[in-house]
């Protein structure tokens, strides 16, 4: 019988030990695999989510001058490797309660100079991509999907990735599966399989968007006048180590997601009566997978308990933490240091760029992320990625309890309580 309750609960050391002994590429099994099993194409693995952003956006053509919208409230990678090619990034503001890009928004930021549109399924919850799609398609712009957090989520049964023209994956050690690091750049389009594998690497010009160096290469490659580099590339490429772990988690990804989902469930089941929790939105007939359980937090308007407050309480109470919801993109530091992102964009978009740093109550609407800047502070991450569902259980029972004994003190303003 299989133990959920570790990390690694198959093929990951066998297929690690065949790596050192066999010539057959586990990169090769893995990409097969995931096509497979993602219903997609062509699948190109990397080391990492960031490499496929990059890869991505590359093979979309996306560079010096271009706008690519993103939205406000994300990880910050989508941004990162917009700048690296000296293209804008634009931000848009998020549903409210879905947490995701919002479709409304993103078509007032289209311009001319927009190229390509990420949508990121933030905490395991698909982004609205039949409304997205539909946007992008009128305005012939291209669409990347950021599923790093949301494996095998769902639309009407359609997987995430499979709806824009190229997606990516994560691997990192806290994803649905695990390489430790890694990731996946998946599209049913041949060109940008082609363009992202040989961007991936190092533009070796015998990299198609199913074959790698691994392939047998002709004669003529070994001649003196053989060139071997017929584009621009990094070395973004996955080793065989990873790939042979990522295979072995691929293998059993179901049961990790169907796990976050019930820990997820038993979660959700003991604050469904709290008013000043609210859970992310789930539409009919959306997946969530549950990267993390993400919630609004109303218990300073409700019962005067501070969000920090809270957090102290219930690590005390439920024996563990939770994480707070991300920094507005454009507030992150390095994005605030004006001299330095201007080095990398072109003049006309330099004022555009400052423009996109400033808050919500900025008068300028077009680059207003209001929704964004107003949930962030509210926002918890409570852990999806936990392993023993019996230890879960009483969590969740602890958190029940603790929520009632917050509401009876707390709407009484003893705010010196001790909690037992």
């Amino acid at each position: 019988m299989t133990n959920l309750n570790n990390k690694f609960i198959g093929n990951e050391k066998k297929y690690l030990i065949e790596t050192l002994k066999s010539k057959t590429s586990f990169v090769k099994k893995l990409e097969t695999k995931f096509s497979k099993k993602s219903k997609i194409s062509y699948s190109i693995a990397v080391n990492s989510g960031t490499s496929a952003l990059h890869s991505a956006l590359k093979a979309l053509d996306v560079g010096y001058g271009d706008e690519v919208l993103i939205p406000a409230h994300t990880v910050i990678m989508p941004t990162l490797v917009t700048l690296e090619l000296n293209a804008m990034p634009v931000y848009v503001d998020i549903d409210p309660n879905t947490f995701n890009i919002c479709p409304r928004n993103l078509e007032k930021k289209i311009t001319k100079k927009t190229k390509a549109i990420i949508a990121v399924h933030m905490h395991g919850l698909p982004a609205d991509m039949p409304a997205i799609m539909q946007i992008a398609k009128k305005n012939n712009i291209r669409v990347i999907e950021d599923a790093a957090q949301c494996l095998f989520g769902k639309i009407n049964d359609k997987y995430v990735g499979s709806f824009g023209d190229i997606a990516c994956y994560s691997f990192e050690t806290k994803k649905h599966i695990c390489g430790f690091e890694g990731g996946m750049i998946t599209t049913n389009n041949e060109k940008f399989a082609k363009k992202a594998r040989k961007f991936a690497g190092l533009g070796y010009q015998t990299l198609t968007g199913k074959s790698s160096l691994k392939q047998k290469l002709p004669n003529y490659f070994r001649s003196p006048e053989y060139k071997r580099h017929s584009s621009l590339g990094l070395n973004y490429r996955m080793n065989e180590p990873t790939a042979a772990v990522v295979l072995a988690q691929l293998e059993n990804s179901s049961k990790f997601v169907n796990r976050r989902i019930k820990v997820a469930g038993l979660f959700l089941k003991a604050i469904k009566n709290c008013h000043w929790l609210i859970p992310q939105f789930v539409p009919v007939n959306y997946k969530n997978v549950y990267w993390t359980i993400t919630l609004k937090y109303y218990g300073d308007k409700y019962i005067g308990l501070s969000w920090k407050r809270f957090l102290n309480l219930y690590s005390k109470e439920i024996s563990e933490s939770f994480y707070a919801g991300l920094a507005v993109v454009p507030e992150e530091t390095v994005l605030k240091n004006i001299k330095e992102i201007k080095k990398v964009l072109p003049i006309y978009n330099k004022c555009n760029y400052c423009k996109t740093l400033k808050s919500c109550i900025d008068t300028n609407k077009p680059y207003v992320c209001t929704n964004a800047y107003l949930v962030q502070p509210r926002l918890i991450q409570l852990k999806a990625n936990q392993r023993n569902i019996k230890e879960v259980k009483q969590k969740a029972l602890k958190l029940e309890k603790f929520i009632k004994r917050v509401e009876s003190k707390f709407n009484n303003k003893n705010y010196n309580v001790k909690f037992i």
